[in-house]
């Protein structure tokens, strides 16, 4: 591994125009620099039982490390399918029937816009800039991809139905939802001042945010978030998360996802069951007997396998395909931004999440990239990083997208194809930027049946819980993390079964708008499970001073097993030397 893989691009010699020039020419005009000697069936080798596997290791390519074109253009294309799904995801969620049911070609238009902002906001990430005559960087300089957060679904989705009940959108008399974008303008113009939060947070001391954001904070929020959102996932599964999945008697909505549907069923049908089963079987087939790309991509093929099925027995809507036009950009439609009073503080505490998040992806894409995870230029990267995370948040906001953060998927495809060189990400950026142009692409994945869409996003929300889970794991379980563990996930998990168990706590019906606005905000957060938790953990983490274990419960049952005399318990622990647990 060379200087520049371990210091970064962002120092070592620089190149002239002339080497620059040189080395484009060697790329795409030689054998070596189009194909090279990788072996390219490693990547396509099927994992099948009694097949004789190759012992060799790939190569590994480091950050700047030279590159053939053709693998670089492949593994762009691998990082480009890995995150598709999480790309997606968020924005037909948040503006389908269960968030603002807006109209299709505005679902179409934030499909693609989620893909391009995605593209341009990943290569800020990857390229890494320095500011001017300061110590501070935007970006970390690593294949550290972007793509919309989750966890602003769960906010989003608890002010849409506030709002729909306090009259900021209309029902129809049937008490349905009526397409409502000022809502979403204002989710994302709440994001829009609210990023400046994460960006503040990025000058700080790395240090300082660790103390402050520990995995005792993070890790239990990030499992409330995956947790809320696959009740969302599961309601798809059976057959949509609309007002179809109260199963009415009569109306537009009493089968699923309406009676105007190819197909239409009622929720918790059994051919529904059937499919979201097949993507998540296929799922499970591909981490089996795949090779590598499809183990990264094993999610999309589920998605594929289950539209494949679903197209052949009559479950597609194509309209939407149809009407869509040929290409799309950023703008195409836009949102009346303004600022809903109640979102601030749920939205403030996403960033927060984000913040952290970044710190822990960052910290894994240095990992595998095989570069140092300690020392000033690591804390470079984290602060880089976590200030582009907050600057993509605004400018998301801006090109009507909901807040980005640092897809964590993305560090398993380094680590299985060994590749953590910036050429791949530069080509995953390109093909996330040419899905989203081509329009027909994103009106396919809005067209996704709902209980294809759960089958898949089941899988993807459970993932992120466990990702909490692996962040709790880093904690040392003892009385002290084990009570702010309880007290924090109590209410937490409460508030996230139970949405509306803080909703009539507050009566006020006055002409009050700043007071009812005050209460709204108070009942939001409190029915937003992991901004909750993330509170509770945060004081008691604190306010309670860490405790002193003078000796391991494992060594202390030993010594009881061997003698009930506590004099020998108490020579034990005079002998161990005491330590601190962090």
């Amino acid at each position: 591994m060379g200087e520049a893989d371990r210091i970064g691009p962002d120092s070592g010699p620089k190149k002239t125009f002339a080497d620059r020039a040189n080395s484009v020419r060697k790329a795409f005009l030689t054998k070596n620099g189009l194909v090279g000697t990788y072996d390219y069936a490693f990547l396509f080798r099927p994992n099948i039982p009694f097949m004789k596997k190759d012992r060799r290791a790939s190569p590994f390519f480091g950050l700047n490390d030279s590159m053939p074109v053709l693998l670089a253009l492949l593994l762009g294309l691998q990082h480009a399918l890995a995150m598709l799904a999480g790309v997606m995801t968020p924005p037909i969620i948040l503006s389908g029937a269960g968030g603002v049911n807006l109209p299709l070609d505005w679902q179409q238009y934030l499909v693609s816009t989620s893909l391009i902002v995605c593209g341009i906001l990943s290569s800020i990430q990857i390229t890494r800039f320095h500011i001017y005559k300061t110590p501070y960087f935007i970006g970390t300089g690593l294949i550290s991809v972007v793509g919309t957060s989750f966890a602003i679904i769960p906010v989003a989705s608890g002010a849409f139905a506030q709002m729909y009940a306090n009259g900021y959108c209309e029902l129809d008399s049937e008490g349905n939802r009526l397409p409502c974008p000022d809502a979403y303008g204002a989710l994302i113009g709440t994001c829009a001042i609210c990023a400046l939060t994460e960006i503040l947070i990025s000058f700080l001391p790395p240090k300082t945010l660790q103390k402050i954001f520990p995995p005792i904070v993070t890790g239990p929020t990030v499992i409330l978030i995956g947790v809320h959102l696959v009740e969302t996932g599961f309601k798809n599964w059976a057959g949509g998360s609309g007002l179809c999945s109260e199963r009415p008697e009569e109306g537009f909505f009493r089968l699923c996802p309406n009676i105007a549907a190819p197909h239409a069923l009622q929720w918790g049908s059994a051919e529904y069951i059937g499919l979201g089963f097949l993507v998540f079987l296929t799922i499970i087939l591909c981490e089996r007997f795949g090779s590598p790309i499809m183990k990264s991509t094993s999610v999309i093929l589920g998605l594929l396998m289950g539209c494949i099925v679903a197209g052949a027995t009559g479950y597609f809507d194509d309209t939407g395909i149809n009407n869509a036009p040929a290409v799309s950009f950023i703008w195409v439609k836009t949102f009346k931004l303004s600022i809903y009073g109640p979102l601030v503080l749920p939205v403030m505490t996403v960033f927060i999440i984000c913040a952290c998040e970044a710190i822990g992806d960052v910290t894994a894409t240095c990992d595998v990239s095989r570069l140092e995870v300690e020392g000033r230029q690591f804390e470079s990267r984290i602060q880089g990083g976590v200030l582009a995370d907050g600057l993509n948040g605004c400018l998301a906001a801006l090109m009507t997208i909901t807040p980005m953060s640092t897809f964590a998927q993305n560090n398993g495809v380094i680590a299985l194809t060994r590749c953590a060189n910036r050429k791949a990400g530069y080509c995953c950026c390109f093909f996330l930027i040419v899905m989203g142009l081509f329009a027909k692409f994103s009106a396919a994945l809005v067209a996704i049946p709902s209980p294809v869409l759960g089958g898949m996003t089941t899988f993807l929300f459970c993932a992120v819980a466990v990702s909490g889970m692996a962040i709790v794991n880093r904690v040392p379980f003892n009385r002290r993390t084990r009570f702010i563990l309880t007290a924090s996930l109590a209410i937490g998990y409460g508030a996230t079964l139970v949405p509306t168990w803080f909703s009539y706590v507050f009566t006020y019906s006055g002409d009050n708008h700043a007071l009812r606005g005050f209460y709204d905000a108070i009942s939001l957060v409190m029915e937003t499970g992991f901004a909750v938790t993330a509170m509770i953990s945060m004081i008691l983490n604190l306010i309670l001073a860490d405790e002193i274990e003078d000796i391991p419960e494992v060594v202390e049952d030993e010594v009881r097993s061997e003698s009930p005399d506590s004099d020998a318990i108490n020579k034990v622990q005079m002998d161990m030397p005491t330590k601190e647990v962090v």
